[in-house]
């Protein structure tokens, strides 16, 4: 899967630097950028998605590592599972598929979507009981 589009539309101009010397982001500055949490990036850590170098208490993310967020979110918002994503970040970086993570096919994308459209029309179908509930409401205040 190619999540190129939606890693160039979380590109900082800050991210843009000097060849010569690495870049690096705080908890704070990537939770800011993503509209995260700092307890989501260190929920994230915990799983073994994101592993940012530490100096002293300091956790400070490469631009690989933000980089990586990106896809984890774009995963997220798609409604793929911890273990998929992790999978999804491995195989775009080249590593193993982790033990029981999913590779990313054409089918799992189906499957996803299908999943997906089953929850929109039963959101809908919720919406139109709650105005239908809203329509009787009103119209009880109104005799």
């Amino acid at each position: 899967m190619d999540f190129t589009s939606f890693e160039t539309d979380h590109v900082a101009e800050s991210s843009v630097t000097n060849a010569s010397e690495p870049h690096f982001f705080t908890i704070g500055d990537l939770a800011r950028e993503f509209g995260v949490t700092l307890r989501a990036l260190r929920f994230y850590e915990d799983k073994g998605l994101l592993a940012p170098r530490r100096e002293g208490l300091t956790r400070l993310y490469s631009v690989a590592e933000r980089d990586r967020l990106a896809i984890i979110l774009k995963g997220k918002k798609l409604g793929f599972t911890l273990a998929e994503i992790k999978a999804m970040v491995a195989l775009r970086e080249g590593g193993p598929v982790p033990t029981g993570g999913l590779a990313l096919t054409r089918e799992k994308c189906v499957e996803q979507l299908a999943l997906l459209e089953q929850q929109k029309a039963e959101i809908e179908e919720a919406i139109d009981e709650l105005h239908q509930m809203v329509t009787a409401f009103s119209a009880r205040s109104a005799a």
